[in-house]
């Protein structure tokens, strides 16, 4: 399986009761499907996975494989026990998901050794019918995942690479020399997607894609093809959305954004918040400066 290019981890709108609004969620995907992204990842931390129930989960899963056109359908799995990650993933994968995303258990953070984690992904890896794939999300999942630990587990036949969600350069280019041949790594910060890619990198998992994918799709051409210049003025233009609307605002403003393009936000399940006005004017302020508007929606 091979990961390069970009993947945008969708996000899960609800409707005015709280439930799950799948129609806006097709109708999203149908919309970002016109972009020539590389798949789509569902119940990421942008989708919103912790506040899921395994039913929406599954609902979620099955909607996007029937509309993928032929795109990677990424689904997060995580959970805190090794046998519950098993039993997602053999489930997903019934449904239509190409591979599964699994975080570290964290619950019981002082017995997450890297023998511990090498065994979970090992075992989850042994038993999956789709390829696996590592997710390292400090920010919210504080388990140490070292550069030695990934290269051992893309070893496994069934560990295709990591995500980095880490923000660090530095830390993302040990993960890529320990993957090396084995294992691809995808970025999760659109702030630094080019220097990603020249850091070893063969891709992203976007949150900033959900806002402007043609620019990430377009960023990660011109890097491919060489145009380098072009591909550094892309990540010039869009890195500040994602730094003060992804990283500062979190999914209130990544759905506050996409209801400012067009497509359906909506609220945030609780316990988060939707933005006030004032976050509100902040993204429509970003949007006008990135030269992204309703007229252009998902630019």
């Amino acid at each position: 399986m091979s990961l390069a290019g970009v993947y945008l981890p969708v996000t899960t709108p609800f409707d005015d009761s709280g439930a799950v609004d799948y129609g806006a969620f097709r109708d999203n995907l149908n919309e970002w499907l016109n972009h020539p992204i590389s798949g789509l990842v569902i119940a990421g931390s942008t989708g919103e996975a912790p506040l899921l129930t395994a039913e929406e989960l599954f609902g979620l899963v099955e909607s996007a494989a029937g509309l993928a056109r032929g795109r990677e359908v990424v689904v997060g799995v995580g959970a805190e026990s090794t046998a519950a990650v098993i039993e997602n993933t053999r489930r997903v994968a019934d449904l239509g998901a190409t591979a599964v995303l699994v975080r570290s258990p964290c619950y019981y953070l002082p017995a997450m050794l890297p023998g511990v984690l090498f065994d979970h992904f090992t075992v989850v890896a042994d038993a999956s019918p789709v390829p696996v794939l590592v997710y390292d999300i400090p920010k919210f999942v504080p388990v140490q995942m070292d550069a030695q630990l990934v290269g051992r587990l893309v070893e496994h036949p069934n560990i295709v690479g990591l995500k980095d969600s880490s923000g660090d350069l530095k830390r993302l280019a040990g993960f890529a020399d320990a993957c090396g041949p084995n294992g691809d790594v995808l970025v999760g910060a659109g702030s630094i997607f080019h220097g990603a890619l020249n850091a070893g990198a063969v891709g992203g998992i976007l949150g900033l894609g959900l806002i402007a994918a043609r620019s990430c799709c377009d960023l990660f051409e011109a890097w491919h093809e060489g145009r380098t210049a072009e591909a550094g003025a892309i990540q010039e233009r869009v890195g500040p959305v994602h730094r003060k609307i992804v990283g500062q605002l979190g999914i209130g403003g990544v759905k506050a954004a996409m209801d400012q393009l067009g497509l359906v936000g909506g609220r945030p399940r609780p316990p988060l918040r939707p933005l006030n006005e004032a976050g509100t004017e902040v993204v429509r302020a970003v949007l006008r400066t990135a030269g992204l508007g309703a007229a252009v929606a998902v630019q």
